[in-house]
């Protein structure tokens, strides 16, 4: 079976003699012992959680709250058991995605409401001082712990490690579009090992194709040699018409054999699968794909969020808010904020608020600098800007100069989580897809800012901001804020 690279020379290589059972790395070990590791997490978790709870309410073991102890001891087993009722140890969804930590919140809920069935069916008293601390506190702490254990899983997965070798089908554009997104994004844990494409050519019909590296092994029909050869356990079949139903079923057929992964990827953009449903129509399986949720009761809960997360963010970072401003004043002349307008929901303006990293004159000094622009679309970054104060330095890399905009977020202008707030000059040169971003509020925080802030290209930003406003959710909100986190730490991108 001849062998090309994907940039494709002239004439074929041969393919690399690979035995498949010695080469096909073995993932069910290292699935197996990170499940271990997540069940163990959620029992101590629910063990310290009760135990923290049973201290703040009651202090001491006494007569009246031995029940409570044994409540306490209890508590993690019952936890567990709720978690796997609600597929949160379900492997589909625990490595990347939302779907786990959707699962973890829906198993708090159900462990509350059958705590309140069972304590009013027995008619058993609770301290209800008890059971709000523990409950949330138990799911919270959960979410944090496997929020923890999945980027130690990720930063593994950015060495090489923990990743499932893969054969890719489809046409040579698609297959390199592919892979630079997967190398781009290697936390999703899938390494291109190799490609299959419709024709056996010397040349893409497309145009060229950069040189990713990346062996052709044949056609469609090698597909289970290409397999072998490459020493894969899993195949991703990307949209092509060439591959219908029948040749899909056959495809499975033939990898179902070496307990091969047959993954196929869908023609649509950037949605997300809780809004797709598959439901048969006399036996031919049908993609619904349901609106984005961009009203109702979701929105209003979003809202409350919004506003009651500012108002205690802003009281808890009070003191560091006038730390940083004092410190700003003291560097250099003017204002300790800056404002400056951007485009809000629906395309309303708005002032945004902003800690001042930069000198007063930064505008008249702005055409100087054009030539050095490194920043994505019209924004203007440059890594070592002139104008910026020393403070400022300090302020970008932590991303403490954004923490104003909590004032947008209460006065309803900002959410939390969001797409970028775009300049009016930005807005001015969107085609018409971009302008669905303006259809949500704009975010203090969001997919851009955590995903490689201004080291990301225009296109890639955009793409992000697209993708959450199709697919938003308060669970995927809460992740963004906890990858928010560690952007700052990082300081990735930030300047």
């Amino acid at each position: 079976m001849p062998v090309v690279e994907l940039a494709v020379s002239e004439s074929p290589a041969p393919p690399r003699a690979l035995p498949a059972r010695a080469a096909r790395p073995r993932r069910c070990g290292w699935e197996n012992r990170y499940l271990r590791v997540v069940l163990a997490a959620d029992v101590l978790v629910a063990l310290a959680v009760g135990a923290v709870a049973f201290g703040v309410r009651f202090g001491v073991v006494t007569t009246y709250n031995q029940g409570y102890l044994a409540l306490a001891a209890l508590l993690p087993a019952v936890w567990a058991l709720v978690l796997g009722f609600a597929q949160a140890y379900d492997k589909r969804h625990l490595f990347v995605g939302t779907a786990e930590y959707q699962r973890v919140l829906r198993a708090g809920v159900t462990l509350a409401a059958g705590l309140t069935f069972v304590s009013y069916a027995a008619d058993i008293r609770l301290a209800r001082g008890y059971v709000v601390i523990v409950l949330p506190l138990t799911v919270l702490a959960t979410v944090v712990v496997r929020f923890a254990l999945r980027k130690r899983l990720h930063r593994a997965r950015s060495r090489g490690r923990h990743l499932r070798r893969v054969v890719v089908m489809g046409h040579r554009r698609a297959v390199a579009d592919l892979c630079r997104q997967l190398r781009r994004e290697r936390y999703h844990g899938l390494e291109v090992v190799g490609a299959c494409v419709p024709e056996r050519r010397p040349r893409p019909t497309l145009g060229p194709v950069p040189d990713l590296g990346v062996p052709v092994y044949g056609t469609f029909a090698d597909a289970p040699e290409a397999v072998t050869v490459a020493g894969a356990d899993t195949v991703v079949v990307l949209s092509c018409p060439e591959l219908d139903g029948v040749a899909l079923r056959r495809l499975g057929w033939q990898l179902e054999r070496d307990d091969v992964d047959l993954i196929v990827a869908s023609a649509l953009i950037d949605v997300a699968g809780g809004r797709t449903t598959i439901r048969p129509v006399d036996g031919l399986p049908m993609l619904h794909v349901e609106h984005a949720r961009l009203r109702g009761s979701r929105r209003v809960a979003k809202e409350i969020v919004d506003r009651c997360g500012a108002a205690l963010l802003l009281v808890g970072l009070a003191p560091l808010l006038a730390a940083v401003a004092l410190l700003i004043r003291a560097d250099s002349p003017g204002p300790a904020l800056f404002r400056q307008p951007r485009v809000g929901r629906g395309g309303a303006l708005f002032d945004i608020v902003k800690f001042r990293t930069m000198y007063t004159d930064a505008e008249a000094r702005l055409a100087e600098l054009r030539g050095a622009n490194e920043g994505a679309g019209v924004l203007f970054k440059m890594r070592d800007d002139p104008r910026v104060t020393r403070v400022g330095r300090y302020l970008r890399r932590f991303s403490l100069d954004e923490l104003p905009q909590l004032v947008n977020v209460l006065a309803g202008q900002m959410s939390l989580v969001g797409p970028r707030p775009p300049l009016p000059a930005e807005v001015a040169e969107y085609p018409e897809d971009m302008l669905r971003r303006l259809v949500v509020k704009p975010g203090l925080t969001g997919l851009w800012q955590v995903s490689g802030r201004s080291d990301l290209p225009w296109e890639e930003a955009i793409r992000l901001d697209l993708r959450y406003v199709e697919n938003w959710s308060l669970s995927l909100d809460l992740v963004i804020l906890l990858r928010t986190v560690t952007a700052v730490v990082r300081t990735s991108g930030a300047y």
